[in-house]
């Protein structure tokens, strides 16, 4: 799988450098539409490691929709707010069942997008912050998990079918961390956590 996604982020890089020397010769002075929105359908793939003395920290991959609005500030220079919810499977070495958590991380990217043809490609960073609600604690008495503040990187291609409406494939990393008490009863463990999820989104666009 990380092979998959390494040559998916090579060929959107690939893509993005054959495309901008082109778009940096194009000058269009013409109009161009302020607005557009996205709907996706995006996999995301935490990234958690050892984080309890050594133990391996499972959260399960979710696949959920998307939807997210930009905003362009100019014909190369936008603004994208990005929406949407996943739940996860939390568990420690495949034996602990640490329930579920949903996430709702609001992310702010700003981005640039390169112009010329019909394929688009962007690149964007941005900020994120993510809150944790419907918790379940599986088989410990309770889990409590701190909402916080990550880090948005992203890679992006828009394919005109026409004037009003695009493909696009969107890939973002976030870095993104949480402080969780578990409660086991017995003992009450502070663990910081890394999520650090890669999405991967594909779906279709509408300008306005």
């Amino acid at each position: 799988m990380k092979k998959l996604l390494t040559s998916l982020l090579v060929i959107i890089m690939l893509t993005i450098a054959a495309n901008a020397q082109q778009a940096s010769s194009s000058d269009d002075s013409g109009s161009f539409n302020k607005w557009q929105a996205r709907f996706r359908v995006i996999s995301v793939i935490p990234s958690p490691g050892d984080n309890l003395d050594g133990a391996e920290v499972n959260i399960s991959t979710s696949v959920v929709p998307e939807l997210d609005f930009t905003y362009f500030l100019s014909e190369n220079w936008a603004l994208e707010l990005i929406l949407g919810t996943t739940k996860h499977d939390v568990d420690v070495d495949d034996e602990l069942d640490l329930g579920h958590v949903w996430l709702l991380p609001p992310t702010l990217n700003l981005q640039y997008h390169f112009t010329g043809g019909d394929a688009k490609p962007y690149l964007g960073a941005g900020i994120n912050y993510t809150i944790f609600y419907g918790i379940d604690e599986g088989d410990v008495v309770d889990m409590d998990y701190d909402n916080a503040v990550g880090f948005s990187m992203q890679a992006g291609l828009d394919y005109n079918l026409n004037d009003k409406w695009f493909l696009n494939l969107d890939i973002k990393k976030l870095l993104l961390k949480t402080d969780v008490t578990v409660d086991a009863g017995e003992a009450i463990i502070p663990v910081e956590v890394d999520i650090n999820p890669l999405i991967i989104g594909v779906g279709v666009g509408m300008k306005f």
